[in-house]
């Protein structure tokens, strides 16, 4: 393999970040890192892995709604992965829907 073909194979590696890793319980104490976990990966793509979730409040539905909004304003995407039916179900009384692209619905 060249030279070019290896520094390539890095950069991609480089650009592809782990996924965030969802806890399995998202209440009030969740949020404040939850929160931080996402700021600090502000400014690059990134996938959530909702996978591990069993419980979700409204206030780390609100963090990630306000996620998917920033990044949304910065061109940025935030997606879903493998969102447990606990996830779903508990944002769906919440009222919202969520998709694998967190679309934060418009307010009327």
């Amino acid at each position: 393999m060249s030279r070019a073909g290896k520094s390539s194979k890095r950069a991609a590696k480089k650009t592809a970040p782990k996924p965030l890793l969802l806890p399995e319980v998202l209440d009030l104490t969740a949020a404040g890192p939850l929160a931080q976990s996402l700021l600090s990966r502000r400014g690059t793509e990134l996938s959530v892995d909702a996978s591990q979730v069993r419980r979700v409040g409204a206030q780390c539905l609100q963090v990630i709604l306000a996620a998917a909004a920033t990044w949304k304003a910065d061109g940025m995407r935030l997606g879903l992965e493998k969102p447990t039916e606990e996830f779903l179900e508990g944002s769906r009384l919440l009222g919202i829907q969520v998709d694998q692209d967190f679309a934060v619905p418009e307010l009327a």
